[in-house]
């Protein structure tokens, strides 16, 4: 059972209709790659009739905003996220992050789609961001977020590969990030991983059962992203600097 105080967020976004899927540190303790997380981070479409139903549900949690930018449709949808933190008695101190745009992922109907429903032992339901989607949104430059896409993908294999479809052998291939794993897959599905290796080229050192080459090609890939991020959060930091100047002026 998850920690009361989250279950008290999520419940009250339930009971407000709100519409988000988790994502962030408690999505990954439900799929079985982290132990505890001590803030609710959700993707949430942006439309005036979500938002008002949103402020509602903060209401009641007592949610105070905790830095810039405000809660507006146009600042999530330029990519910004809104920080909460709520003072309710049952959720006390807990952090609330709100994201409705993410680089690389795909917009919040598209997530809606094919997210993941988990149900707990109480038979409460979750809407969370579907695996690849999660993976996807944690390839940033934060250096937290490389050891918990490994992790998510390493439950998700060690839960999955005796039973696995072709479209489960392919996604591993394109986005594990440990290298025997990739090598071991690699060996017992050459097809696809020959197939897949103009997308990833490390997929032809894995084939080839080259570790070390493998390892640099991870380490090259999670280079990429993390500078590609950066240059993604470059203007929207900017933009954050100048929102708190200009309340720091007011």
């Amino acid at each position: 059972m998850i920690p009361n105080p989250i279950r008290k967020v999520l419940s009250t976004m339930a009971a407000h209709q709100v519409r988000g899927l988790l994502m962030g540190g408690q999505a990954c303790v439900f799929y079985g790659a982290a132990e505890f997380s001590r803030d609710v981070d959700l993707a949430i479409p942006a439309d005036a009739g979500n938002l008002e139903r949103l402020q509602s549900a903060l209401g009641e949690l007592q949610a105070e905003l905790v830095h810039v930018p405000t809660l507006t449709a146009e600042n999530l949808q330029r990519g910004h996220a809104v920080h909460f933190r709520c003072r309710h008695p049952e959720a006390m101190n807990l952090r609330v992050d709100l994201m409705a745009k993410m680089r690389g992922v795909a917009a919040f109907a598209e997530l809606w789609e094919r997210r993941t429903t988990l149900t707990d032992a109480e038979g409460v339901a979750y809407e969370l961001l579907a695996l690849p989607d999660l993976v996807q949104a944690k390839k940033t430059q934060r250096d937290k977020d490389w050891p918990m896409i490994r992790r998510l993908l390493e439950a998700d294999y060690q839960q999955q590969h005796e039973s696995s479809s072709e479209g489960q052998i392919r996604f591993w291939l394109k986005e594990l990030r440990t290298a025997e794993l990739l090598v071991n897959l690699s060996g017992d599905h050459a097809k696809f991983a020959a197939q897949l290796v103009a997308e990833r080229p490390l997929l032809r050192a894995a084939l080839a059962n080259d570790l070390p080459a493998v390892r640099r090609g991870l380490e090259e890939e999670e280079r990429r992203e993390r500078e590609v991020d950066e240059a993604y959060w470059r203007p929207l930091k900017a933009e954050l600097e100048s929102l708190r100047h200009g309340r720091l002026k007011g």
